[in-house]
């Protein structure tokens, strides 16, 4: 952490060294919307492959239409969201995911582990400019859901359907 807040080097650094992450940058020319054009999505992906579920974490650099704005429009700002379970949720935010939040917790209050100001009824947690009062709480979260995002790639894994057997050659199948 440089000047008591965490760069997104330091948030790439950190999730990386989990294992098996995925990185996903967008940005001109790779068929990406433009709106999500410096943002960064973070998924478990040990072979390399963009798998077909949400990322456990993002990371937004800029206010997004049709959200709350959160201050993102300031120079090095960010907003870390991670897809945090109801518990963790509840524990970080004083809430259980989709009740109400009070008036006085902005979307742009910093380094403080907020509701998402869209998604937190889905269970996803935000930290805009995360610093030193939230880094054990973003260690712990990210660890968390990454260790989810992995539980569900290995149970997806183990019940992959196998591929109907096929006759020996010259036999036929009585369904044919």
């Amino acid at each position: 952490m440089s000047a008591g807040r965490m760069s997104i080097d330091d948030v790439v650094g950190l999730v990386e060294s989990l294992g098996g992450v995925l990185t996903l940058r967008p940005g001109p020319g790779d068929g990406s919307p433009e709106a999500a054009w410096g943002d960064l999505f973070f998924h478990y992906a040990p072979d390399g492959v963009v798998p077909r579920t949400q990322p456990f974490a993002t990371v937004v650099t800029k206010d997004l239409p049709g959200e709350p704005a959160a201050g993102l429009d300031r120079p090095g700002a960010f907003r870390l969201n991670i897809a945090a379970s109801a518990a963790d949720h509840s524990r970080w935010t004083g809430r259980a995911p989709g009740e109400p939040v009070p008036g006085d917790a902005g979307p742009a209050v910093p380094d403080t582990v907020l509701a998402h100001p869209v998604y937190g009824h889905l269970g996803w947690v935000a930290v805009v400019d995360p610093g030193p009062r939230t880094a054990g709480a973003v260690g712990d979260l990210l660890r968390a859901a990454h260790a989810r995002a992995r539980a569900r790639r290995e149970r997806r894994l183990s019940v992959q359907p196998r591929s109907p057997e096929l006759p020996p050659s010259g036999e036929r199948s009585s369904e044919m």
